[in-house]
C-alpha cells in the first residue's frame, strides 16, 4: 500500500509543477487583452478604451498578482471550471471547446495505440524467432524507416495512396457523419502516428525476447519438446514485457504530440489542433486546460504502467 501512496503523491507534485510552470509561461508572453478588445487594447490614450480594458482586467482577472491568479485557476479546475476563452464574449466556454473535441483525440490516440500493440508483438515474435536471418535483416530496415520518417510525411503518403490513388478511404474527417463512418475516417490519422511507435515498440520487445530466450528455463522448455510458438507465446513473451508496457506509457505522450500533426494533415477538429489555434491566439485557459489534460492523461498512464508492474512482479513493491 505505501509504494501505491508514494507514486500517487508523486504523480499529485508533478502535475502542480507543470500547473505553475505553465500558468507562469503563459503570463509572461503575450497580450491577452488584445485577444480580448481587438485594437482597443493598444488605445491607451482615449478615456473609453482604458476603461473597457480595466474592466476586461477585472472581468478576467488579468489585474491580480501572478500568485492570487494561479490561486483562483487552481481551485476553479480542481472543480471541474475551465474558466472561459479570451474574447470579447467569453464564448464558448473551454469546458464546452473540450467536450467538443477531446473525445475525437482520445479516440485517434488509442487507435493509433491499438495499431501500434496488435502489429509490434507478433512482428517482434517473428523477428525475434528468426533473429539474425535475412527476415530479421529487412525487418530492421523497415523498422528503422518507419522510426526516421517524419509524422507528416507518412500522413502524405497514406493520403495519397489510399485516399487519392486508391480510393479506398476518405479524403478528410467530416464531424457530423456517423460514429461508424468517423471511426473508419480515422483509420489513416491512426496508422500516422501508430505505425512510427509500432516499430519502436518492435525493436524493443524483440531485443529483449531474444534474450529471454537465452535462459536456461527456456532451454528446459524445448528439452520438453514444447513448440516454438508455445514457448514464444506462454514462456517467453511475459518475462519479456517489463521494458515494453514501460515504453507504452511513455508513448502516449508521443501519441498526442504526433496527433497534431496527424489532424491537421486529416482535417480533424481535435485537441491537438484546438491547441495550436490557441497558442497563437494567447488563449492562456484553453492551453491550460488542454495541458493539464494531456499531463494528468500521461501521469495516470504511468501511474497504471507502474501498478501492472506489481501484477507481473510482486518484487516491484519491495
Amino acid at each position: 500500500m505505501r509504494y501505491y501512496v508514494q507514486r500517487v503523491a508523486l504523480a499529485i507534485l508533478l502535475l502542480l509543477a507543470v500547473s505553475m510552470l505553465t500558468f507562469g509561461a503563459l503570463n509572461v508572453l503575450g497580450d491577452p487583452l488584445f485577444n480580448i478588445l481587438g485594437p482597443v487594447a493598444g488605445d491607451v490614450n482615449n478615456p473609453e478604451s482604458v476603461e473597457m480594458i480595466n474592466a476586461a482586467k477585472r472581468e478576467f482577472n488579468l489585474d491580480r498578482s501572478l500568485p492570487v491568479r494561479y490561486g483562483l485557476w487552481v481551485s476553479d479546475f480542481v472543480q471541474g471550471d475551465f474558466g472561459v476563452t479570451f474574447s470579447s464574449t467569453g464564448q464558448p466556454p473551454v469546458s464546452g471547446v473540450i467536450s467538443e473535441r477531446l473525445p475525437r483525440t482520445i479516440t485517434l490516440v488509442l487507435m493509433a495505440q491499438f495499431f501500434a500493440i496488435f502489429v509490434s508483438i507478433p512482428w517482434a515474435l517473428i523477428t525475434a524467432s528468426r533473429a539474425g536471418k535475412v527476415s530479421d535483416r529487412i525487418s530492421t530496415i523497415n523498422a528503422f524507416f518507419l522510426v526516421a520518417m517524419p509524422n507528416f510525411a507518412i500522413a502524405v503518403i497514406l493520403k495519397f495512396v489510399f485516399s487519392i490513388k486508391l480510393g479506398w478511404m476518405p479524403l478528410t474527417y467530416t464531424a457530423d457523419d456517423p460514429l461508424r463512418s468517423r471511426i473508419f475516417q480515422m483509420v489513416l490519422p491512426a496508422l500516422t502516428i501508430g505505425l512510427p511507435v509500432a516499430a519502436v515498440y518492435q525493436r524493443l520487445l524483440r531485443t529483449d525476447l531474444i534474450t529471454t530466450l537465452q535462459q536456461d528455463f527456456i532451454l528446459l522448455a524445448r528439452t520438453k519438446g514444447l513448440s516454438k510458438w508455445r514457448i514464444l507465446f506462454v514462456h517467453a513473451l511475459r518475462p519479456s514485457l517489463f521494458s515494453f508496457i514501460t515504453v507504452v506509457g511513455l508513448n502516449t505522450g508521443a501519441l498526442i504530440g504526433g496527433s497534431i500533426v496527424s489532424e491537421t494533415v486529416f482535417r480533424i477538429p481535435g485537441i491537438g489542433s484546438t491547441l495550436v489555434e490557441s497558442v497563437l491566439r494567447n488563449d492562456f485557459p484553453v492551453v491550460l486546460a488542454i495541458v493539464m489534460i494531456v499531463a494528468s492523461s500521461f501521469v495516470i498512464i504511468n501511474l497504471l504502467v507502474d501498478f501492472a508492474y506489481t501484477l507481473i512482479d510482486p518484487r516491484v513493491r519491495r
